[in-house]
């Protein structure tokens, strides 16, 4: 089993899981997955109607899954820590290998984010699960209603199963890593990747231009220390237009989509963090210039 540490920017980590053994041994399919696929190819059926309230459906859930933070998606694509597969794991049938990008993450703090990746979201996860469950008798009772679909009892088995696979995926994670069968390996060409998104503006350009030398690649990651130097200020590593390149270097298609979702919220983390700065600063002048204008009529 692959893992795959992604920083998105200095500060926060994507971390995404290939299940080895079902791409390449083509395992059958659990019951499970056969009901998200039928989902999934029902949603995608959906998305192509022109109006209706399919179209609708769509167009709100889709905002509504966007706001799922990206490190639920990570811990989501994990196995899921089962009985079974903790006893395969223990009796040494299966590997681990976590690649990531050594110019840009210190070796020295893989394990470490690894450990706080699998730790840290657990009580969130353990809660929202609880509560899906809670609400999904109430919702129940809104399938009485013809014609459409019950929508809010559906999306709690979403959010159920959603918040279980991130429970229990990075329960498995914090598993492998106290029994220490995680290999970190340092990746070059992820390395070779970071450094052309960080060069190149857009996806063709870093397409038709020559892999980066190790001068480029020094020079990109002196920037990257530069603008975060101070260690107040977030620099992003990656860029969204990247994860679809990323995928295609490690022939894993749907990890493109989970890149995206990663970038796109950190930047909008980033701009938020900005704006929330530049408004303490202007209340912060102007209290002090009320104490300004106070002090000097105070002399007069």
């Amino acid at each position: 089993m692959r893992l795959f540490l992604l920083p998105i920017s200095t500060r926060r980590t994507l971390i995404y899981s290939e299940r080895v053994q079902e791409a390449v041994h083509g395992a059958k399919q659990s019951y499970s997955d056969r009901i998200i696929n039928k989902a999934s190819q029902t949603w995608a059926d959906w998305e192509k109607a022109e109006k209706g309230w399919q179209k609708k459906l769509t167009v709100y859930g889709n905002k509504a899954l966007s706001r799922i933070a990206f490190e639920e998606w990570g811990l989501k694509s994990i196995p899921p820590a089962t009985k079974t597969k903790l006893e395969e794991i223990d009796q040494g049938k299966h590997k681990f290998e976590c690649l990531y990008p050594g110019a840009f993450m210190k070796s020295s703090n893989v394990s470490e984010v690894l450990k706080k990746l699998a730790t840290e979201r657990q009580a969130l996860h353990k809660r929202g699960l609880i509560q899906s469950l809670v609400c999904m008798p109430i919702v129940a009772p809104f399938a009485l209603v013809p014609v459409v679909p019950n929508i809010p009892f559906f999306y709690l088995v979403f959010r159920a199963w959603s918040h279980y696979r991130a429970l229990y995926g990075g329960r498995l994670l914090e598993h492998v890593m106290k029994k220490n069968l995680v290999q970190i390996t340092d990746s070059k060409q992820m390395n070779a990747m970071y450094t052309a998104g960080l060069l190149h503006p857009t996806r063709e350009e870093s397409r038709k231009a020559s892999e980066p030398t190790a001068e480029e690649t020094e020079e990109v990651i002196k920037k990257v220390e530069d603008q975060s130097s101070t260690g107040k200020d977030e620099a992003m590593l990656l860029k969204g237009w990247n994860g679809k390149l990323i995928a295609e270097a490690f022939h894993l298609p749907e990890m493109e989509v989970e890149i995206e979702r990663a970038v796109e919220q950190v930047e909008k983390s980033i701009k938020a963090n900005k704006q929330a700065l530049v408004k303490e600063k202007k209340e912060l002048e102007e209290v002090a210039s009320q104490k300004t204008g106070q002090a000097d009529e105070a002399k007069r």
